[in-house]
């Protein structure tokens, strides 16, 4: 068998940080392709040892010259590209997100054509859909029509275009999943970021308000990236696009969970009763047709693991107590 030599675009991001641990901790070798060349995130949640296995490269995916240099030259087996501009900074930016988000995810898939591999394994998002009184009741399917309603969402749509465009026209695979709000050591980014800064807070000793309420599907980032893992692994043949889906959580439920990690915080953490504008359940009966069982770490086992990474990093001083974030 051909050794599985994996490229990871945006591995210096919440998700790709995930995914390297668990390829490095499976003894995978892989490379990670960032623009800003940070290893902070990574260095949260991996040992000095599991990061000397991983190669760095620092690139723009905007530049197709670079990711066709990186997937030839490591040799690439398998692709994830994770790579992208949030939802905030696409929205100051339009034309800057386009050619990350768009321009980018185009160049990832030609890269892969161009190194004759057959498959593609992307995120797109839960942005792809509008707000849920626009779907009926119940988990919303991974067909049902995308309405974004942010240039973000919109990006992330084109790009499920250009990926069935590929299939069509050179046969090359692709899954494309869905993500909704990912939390975990790392993500301190992002509209839906502010859960995870709560984590941060309450093992800083912070009072903090999350940014909004609501009920959605909560997912650890490392179950996510376990997934992102197994897609890439899979056999399959076409061009789809899945919900990651998962337990539908409400904010409270989080917040009794950052208490029960941190009783002394009882009371400090507050949320704006104000729900996202997308769907509260996701059905992703489709993806588990295609990898099977997926992971689904329990809320408290998950928001526990990243408190306690949280605190040895304020130990350690790794993150800062006032910015909320990696120094």
């Amino acid at each position: 068998m051909t050794e599985e030599r994996f490229l990871v675009t945006g591995a210096s991001g919440c998700i790709g940080a995930w995914v390297v641990r668990n390829l490095a901790r499976q003894n995978v070798p892989s490379a990670g392709l960032s623009l800003s060349g940070s290893l902070q995130r990574l260095q949260l949640i991996m040992s000095t040892d599991e990061m000397a296995q991983v190669r760095f490269i620092k690139g723009d995916i905007a530049d197709l010259d670079t990711l066709v240099r990186a997937v030839e030259e490591f040799e690439a087996t398998h692709v994830i590209h994770l790579a992208a501009l949030q939802l905030p900074f696409c929205k100051a930016d339009p034309a800057l997100g386009a050619r990350v988000n768009v321009v980018g995810t185009v160049n990832v898939f030609e890269a892969a054509r161009r190194a004759g591999l057959r498959q593609v394994v992307y995120a797109s998002s839960a942005a792809v859909y509008g707000p849920s009184e626009e779907y009926p009741a119940g988990p919303l399917a991974h067909d049902a029509p995308l309405k974004p309603r942010s240039h973000y969402g919109v990006y992330k749509q084109a790009n499920e275009g250009s990926a069935r465009t590929y299939w069509l026209e050179e046969g090359i695979s692709s899954i494309g999943l869905r993500p909704y709000v990912v939390y975990g050591a790392g993500r301190d980014q992002g509209m839906t970021s502010t859960p995870t800064t709560a984590m941060l807070a309450a093992a800083a000793g912070r009072p903090y308000r999350i940014s909004y309420g609501g009920r959605f599907c909560f997912q650890y980032a490392d179950d996510v990236a376990k997934v992102f893992i197994a897609a890439a692994r899979s056999p399959f043949e076409g061009a789809d696009v899945f919900n990651i889906g998962g337990d539908s959580i409400s904010v409270p439920e989080i917040i009794q969970a950052i208490e029960l990690a941190e009783p002394t915080m009882r009371g400090q953490i507050s949320y704006a009763d104000v729900p996202l504008p997308f769907p509260a359940r996701m059905d992703n009966s489709a993806l588990r047709q295609v990898l099977g069982p997926l992971p689904s770490t329990l809320l408290v086992d998950g928001v526990a693991e990243t408190m306690a990474i949280f605190r040895h990093a304020l130990a350690e001083g790794l993150i800062s107590q006032s910015s909320g974030g990696v120094q």
